[in-house]
């Protein structure tokens, strides 16, 4: 999934049971801003898409990463040997692990917590 020819879309990351994830869609469609939305634990992102999230945040793995998750301990992902492949397959083979809402827009991207900081990239 290339996010460069996006440029003008906007595409939200979405889990509809977070509540962050919910207001963050209910932000952008008041705003005339009606997203692409992927449901990522549904269809978990490539390995790819996964560092091209990274790149676009400006993120190290473990800062898109939900460390509360139970996956997250079970799976000792804490541990500092790990290397940034086996964080981004772990995501890949967890999605439930990846920080939730993102939105992308302009070549840009955001997590939506607060809801309001996707804003800066409309």
């Amino acid at each position: 999934m290339a996010f460069d020819n996006i440029a003008m879309d906007i595409m939200l990351f979405h889990n509809p049971r977070c509540s962050k994830s919910r207001a963050t869609l209910q932000l952008l469609e008041d705003r005339g801003h009606p997203p692409e939305i992927v449901r990522y634990l549904d269809d978990p992102p490539s390995e790819e898409t996964i560092r091209e999230l990274l790149s676009l945040l400006g993120f190290a793995p473990r800062e898109l990463m939900r460390k509360g998750e139970a996956v997250y301990t079970e799976l000792e992902l804490d541990d500092p040997s790990l290397s940034e492949d086996q964080l981004v397959r772990a995501m890949h083979e967890n999605p439930i692990l990846i920080e939730r809402p993102i939105v992308i827009a302009e070549g840009q991207a955001r997590i939506g917590r607060p809801p309001e900081s996707v804003l800066e990239i409309l």
